[in-house]
C-alpha cells in the first residue's frame, strides 16, 4: 500500500514538473515572437539563454520517468502514463527549440525595420500557446475530448500559416534585402506551425494513454 501511495505521489510530482516545463516553454514562445515584432535583440538573446533551463527540465523528467519504471514496475495503464510523460517532455523541448529559432531570426535581422507590422505571426503564437496549455490539461485531466479538440485549433494555425505564405509571396520584389527579411519571417511562421504540430502530438499521446488506441490529429 505504501509503495502505491508513493507511486501516486511520484506521478503527481511528474505532472507538476511537466506543467512547470510547459509554462517555461510558453514563456519562450511569447518572448521570441515579442522580440521579433519589436526587433528586440536583448530579449531574443535572453530567450536563447533560457533554453538551457528547458534542457535541464527534460533531463530531470527523463530521469524521473526511468526511475519510476525501474523501481515501481508499473502496470500497463500506469506505464502508458509514464511513457507519454516522456514523449510530452520531448515535444516540449522541441517546441522550445522552435522558440529559439524564432529568436535567432530576430538577431539575424539585426534591428531592421520590418516591411510591415507583424499581425498574423503573433496570432499564430497566441493560438499555439492556447494549444500548449490545452494539451497539458488534457494530460493531467485524462481528457480525451480536450485532446481531440486540438486538431481543430491546429487547422486554424495551418490556415494562418498559409495566409502568411501567400502574403509574403505577394510582397516579394527584386529587392534582395527585403526578400531576405520576408523569407526569415516566413521561417518564423513555419516554426510556429510546427509548434502546433507538436501540441497535437501531445494530444495524440493523451488519447492513446487513456484509450489504448492510436489517433492521428495531424490530418
Amino acid at each position: 500500500m505504501d509503495n502505491r501511495v508513493n507511486f501516486h505521489q511520484s506521478l503527481v510530482l511528474l505532472q507538476q514538473n511537466l506543467f512547470s516545463m510547459g509554462s517555461q516553454v510558453e514563456l519562450l514562445i511569447h518572448q521570441a515572437v515579442e522580440a521579433l515584432a519589436r526587433m528586440d535583440e536583448k530579449l531574443a538573446k535572453q530567450t536563447i539563454e533560457q533554453d538551457d533551463q528547458i534542457d535541464d527540465m527534460l533531463i530531470r523528467i527523463e530521469e524521473s520517468c526511468l526511475r519510476l519504471i525501474a523501481l515501481q514496475q508499473p502496470m500497463a495503464s500506469d506505464l502508458r502514463i509514464i511513457s507519454i510523460a516522456l514523449k510530452i517532455a520531448t515535444d516540449l523541448e522541441r517546441i522550445a527549440d522552435h522558440a529559439v529559432d524564432i529568436a535567432k531570426i530576430c538577431i539575424r535581422l539585426n534591428g531592421e525595420e520590418l516591411v510591415k507590422p507583424l499581425i498574423d505571426i503573433p496570432r499564430m503564437a497566441e493560438l499555439t500557446k492556447i494549444m500548449l496549455r490545452d494539451s497539458l490539461l488534457a494530460y493531467t485531466e485524462r481528457d480525451v475530448h480536450r485532446a481531440a479538440a486540438l486538431a481543430e485549433k491546429d487547422d486554424e494555425v495551418d490556415k494562418i500559416y498559409s495566409s502568411v505564405v501567400n502574403e509574403i509571396n505577394h510582397l516579394m520584389t527584386t529587392d534582395f534585402a527585403r526578400n531576405r527579411q520576408l523569407s526569415q519571417l516566413m521561417l518564423a511562421a513555419l516554426y510556429l506551425e510546427r509548434v502546433g504540430d507538436h501540441c497535437t502530438n501531445i494530444g495524440e499521446g493523451v488519447i492513446y494513454m487513456v484509450t489504448g488506441k492510436r489517433k492521428d490529429l495531424n490530418v
